[in-house]
C-alpha cells in the first residue's frame, strides 16, 4: 500500500462559495433580543463600576505620594513660566541670545570672485 492511497481526489470545496454549498442558512436574531442583551450587559457593567469605585484603595507608599505631588507642582510651575511670556517676548529673548554668541557659529559667506 502506498502512502497516497488515502488522499481525497475530488475538487476542493469551499464554504460559502455560490450554489454549491447551499447547506445551512444563518438565522437572523430579532431586534428585541439584541436590545434585551444590551440592557443586561449595561446593567452588569454599571453594577461592576459601583463595586470597583467603592473598593478602590490607594496602594502607593508615602514616598510615591510625595513624589507625585512634587511632579504636579513642578509641572504647574513650568506651565506658569511658559504662559507668562508672549511669543513676541520669547523671540526677542532668543534674538538677544543669538547676538551674544560668538561669530564662530556664523556661516561664512561664499563669493564667486575668490
Amino acid at each position: 500500500m502506498s502512502e497516497y492511497d488515502q488522499i481525497q481526489k475530488s475538487s476542493l470545496k469551499l464554504k460559502g462559495a455560490g450554489e454549491l454549498s447551499a447547506g445551512k442558512k444563518k438565522k437572523k436574531k430579532s431586534k428585541e433580543s439584541k436590545h434585551r442583551l444590551e440592557q443586561v450587559v449595561t446593567s452588569q457593567n454599571d453594577d461592576e463600576e459601583v463595586k470597583t469605585k467603592k473598593t478602590y484603595i490607594d496602594k502607593r507608599t508615602p514616598a510615591q505620594i510625595a513624589f507625585d505631588k512634587m511632579q504636579e507642582k513642578r509641572q504647574m510651575e513650568r506651565i506658569l513660566k511658559k504662559a507668562s511670556k508672549t511669543h513676541k517676548h520669547r523671540v526677542e529673548d532668543f534674538n538677544r541670545h543669538l547676538d551674544n554668541l560668538t561669530e564662530h557659529y556664523d556661516i561664512p559667506k561664499v563669493s564667486w570672485t575668490k
